[in-house]
């Protein structure tokens, strides 16, 4: 085994194995993380909570992955099955009629790959709106789209977002329970009516309080079109920026919902894996 390559002797996440078996400082591992230049089986791997089993190979490389032509994209883990990335608010996963020339998530994904093999192509598994950053899943062959969209309900075990809202949220946590359905201009709204909407489940937890705003934690039950934005309308507390379903204010420019984490049973190795993208730093300063 290389000098740069170290074996993982017990179940870890991957800062602590790092800096335990490595001879680095803790803002050099972190840059080496950015880089893409930590390996686990010979995978890059950018995450630092990046869960490690016994067995696992661990390596520094002193190259850097190129990911510098990604505009709006950072890639959090790649393997020969998945690509997950952290995208920003305003770049679209995957082009509509609409947006034939737009720059998306899904296109500068597809020429990243291609650049390294050119009859390499990536498959869209689930999407985020527009206005809305986070973690976003994307497959690498036609099987694991597959896999992960036909038992996507029982492979993802969490989603959880982070949802900046207008009011000053009375109940500590609570579970959101409607039927969603779709009007003719395509906006979604609530309705008592179960032959007409479909049913849709959250749960919220508040993180913070402000004088004129609440951080929530949003747990997923179901996933369906604008969910989030639309039961949490429906209660009272309308997602900043959120002009379509009744938000007043916009203290931070831009939709106050991000996709934190998501947790899911690897299309080959059944393992769970889980993927965080940092909260950003404007959702804590209301």
């Amino acid at each position: 085994m290389k000098k740069n390559e170290q074996m993982v002797k017990a179940d870890t996440i991957l800062m602590d194995f790092l800096l335990e078996v490595f001879d680095y400082s803790r803002s050099k591992v972190k840059g080496f993380l950015q880089r893409g230049q930590v390996y686990v089986d010979g995978q890059s791997v950018t995450q630092f909570n990046h869960p490690l089993t016994a067995g696992q190979v661990v390596a520094i490389s002193k190259e850097k992955i190129k990911t510098s032509k990604l505009k709006g994209l950072t890639i959090l883990y790649e393997d020969e099955e998945c690509l997950v990335v952290n995208k920003v608010s305003g770049l679209l996963t995957i082009q509509t009629n609409k947006q034939l020339k737009e720059l998306t998530a899904h296109r500068q994904l597809s020429e990243y790959l291609q650049e390294k093999d050119p009859r390499a192509r990536v498959f869209i598994v689930h999407r985020l709106d527009r206005d809305t950053s986070g973690v976003l899943v994307f497959a690498k062959n036609e099987r694991a789209k597959h896999i992960l969209q036909t038992h996507w309900k029982e492979r993802v075990k969490e989603r959880r977002y982070v949802a900046l809202v207008e009011g000053v949220v009375k109940q500590d946590n609570a579970q959101l329970e409607d039927y969603l359905a779709e009007s003719k201009t395509h906006r979604m709204y609530t309705t008592k009516n179960k032959s007409e909407g479909i049913y849709a489940s959250l749960h919220y937890q508040v993180k913070y309080r402000g004088k004129n705003t609440s951080l929530l934690h949003v747990q997923l039950d179901t996933g369906r079109k604008n969910q989030i934005r639309v039961q949490l309308s429906a209660a009272g507390y309308p997602i900043v920026g959120d002009k379509k379903y009744g938000a007043k204010t916009n203290p931070i420019k831009r939709l106050g919902l991000h996709a934190e984490t998501i947790t899911f049973q690897h299309p080959t190795t059944e393992k769970l894996v889980s993927f965080s993208a940092p909260v950003p730093k404007s959702f804590m300063a209301t």
